[in-house]
């Protein structure tokens, strides 16, 4: 049975007319909407016409992370009163839960780009939702480009939504050849900020390593926050090493259950994160909570101040993650999981002054990360250079380079850069 109450409190419905009438119009639609307001869930279940009465269609909703993806399934799946894999399933590395009569599809980016280089018309698919733009994934950037390529030469009937918590919604339109831009209105509270740095210097991050006086830190303030607020702590660390050691140091608390969410967490695990709990909750997480995930009963953060992305030493040839010090956007996404429900707080490990220094957007990953992977997907999609491609900003010309050196290396790419048999 459909969970109409559960429906009917999603803020995203006031937008649903104006969204529905620019796809009718354009074809094409950027969807701005802050977290929890149904933007994931309610949006792909009205474009498949599961609620609201509108045509059937077939939607693929494509996410950033594993999690994001499963998550968004079993939430769809439960709104109208299903199991996983009917109406609503997922498809992630490794794991595919779809039916026969399934009609919202949740993917990652890495299996939507795999999907269009196998079959550039996807056939039988309606409408594609790419969902959490402003993080700027380098696969995510790579998927609206084909699709507006296939949109294009293939497929001027397949419907475009680019949807995001907060993103440069005109570049995306314009990316999108003009498309109209609807923005929802979320329900937000008051978040108090508490500025709590340590008392002594900490060192800054280096490559993956993180000072462990920081992560010490980072378990006081949680202690403190315990002390002095109510409610469940959402607290924020750059990656899994970090939410282990911090679990370890906060051991067992009384009365508190302490969860740990990132990508390699249980699927049980995940689940109990996303219902509401029986007692209290310290839940450490990755930056999968930022928006991506909606965890019930928050009302104290916990920001470290630090995440981990893709950077690449050009110098040694090295690639991998790094720990850096969070934009200013990424911290305002964190501080307002706290009022989601009610008026909160966030506890920022960081002074004021700092604050004003640090970045204000992160970097796009086309700029920074290895782009080995994508010169490949642009060789096999016959654009080598990704000259043709739509995207919000162009690779470096030396990363490129490098790039094609690498694979040309390999044998994965031929003299004039295309892919090999």
């Amino acid at each position: 049975m459909i969970r109409d109450d559960a429906l009917a409190a999603l803020p995203v419905r006031s937008a649903l007319p104006d969204l529905t009438a620019a796809l009718d119009g354009r074809g094409t639609a950027v969807l701005v909407a802050p977290p929890g307001t149904g933007k994931t869930t309610l949006v792909p279940l009205v474009l498949a016409g599961l609620v609201g009465g509108g045509p059937a269609r077939r939607v693929v909703v494509a996410e950033p992370r594993r999690i994001a993806a499963r998550a968004a399934a079993r939430r769809m799946a439960w709104l109208l009163g299903e199991k996983p894999g009917v109406s609503v399933g997922h498809t992630v590395r490794g794991e595919r839960v779809v039916g026969p009569h399934t009609r919202v599809e949740v993917v990652t980016t890495g299996v939507l780009l795999q999907r269009l280089q196998r079959d550039p018309e996807l056939a039988g698919v309606d409408v594609v939702v790419l969902d959490e733009c402003h993080e700027r994934h380098l696969d995510a950037d790579t998927a609206a480009a084909f699709l507006w390529d296939v949109r294009g030469t293939l497929r001027p009937d397949l419907r475009l939504v680019a949807a995001s918590a907060t993103t440069d919604a005109q570049g995306w339109a314009r990316l999108l050849g003009g498309a109209p831009v609807v923005e929802a209105a979320g329900v937000s509270y008051p978040v108090d900020v508490v500025w709590a740095p340590p008392a002594r210097p900490v060192r800054p991050p280096h490559g993956m390593r993180v000072d462990p006086a920081l992560l010490a830190h980072v378990v006081s303030v949680v202690r403190r926050a315990l002390a002095e607020r109510s409610g469940d702590v959402l607290c924020f660390l750059p990656g899994v090493g970090e939410i282990a050691r911090v679990a370890g140091q906060l051991g067992r608390l009384p009365d508190v259950d302490v969860l740990q969410v990132h990508g390699r967490a249980p699927a049980a695990v995940q689940d109990a994160v996303l219902s509401p709990g029986e007692r209290r909750r310290v839940v450490l997480a990755t930056s999968v909570a930022e928006s991506s995930l909606t965890v019930p009963g928050v009302r104290v953060v916990v920001d470290s101040g630090l995440a981990r992305e893709p950077r690449v030493d050009h110098a040694r040839g090295l690639s991998g993650l790094a720990t850096v010090r969070a934009s200013r956007a990424a911290g305002a996404q964190r501080a307002g999981r706290a009022g989601r429900e009610a008026p909160g707080v966030v506890y920022r490990c960081w002074d004021r002054a700092e604050d004003t220094r640090l970045p204000a957007f992160p970097a796009p990953e086309i700029k920074v990360a290895d782009l080995t992977a994508f010169a490949l997907q642009a060789s096999c999609w016959g654009d080598p250079d990704a000259t043709g491609l739509a995207l919000l900003d162009a690779p470096p010309a030396g990363a490129m380079a490098a790039a094609r050196d690498v694979l040309t290396a390999v044998g994965a790419v031929g003299p004039l850069g295309r892919a090999t048999p």
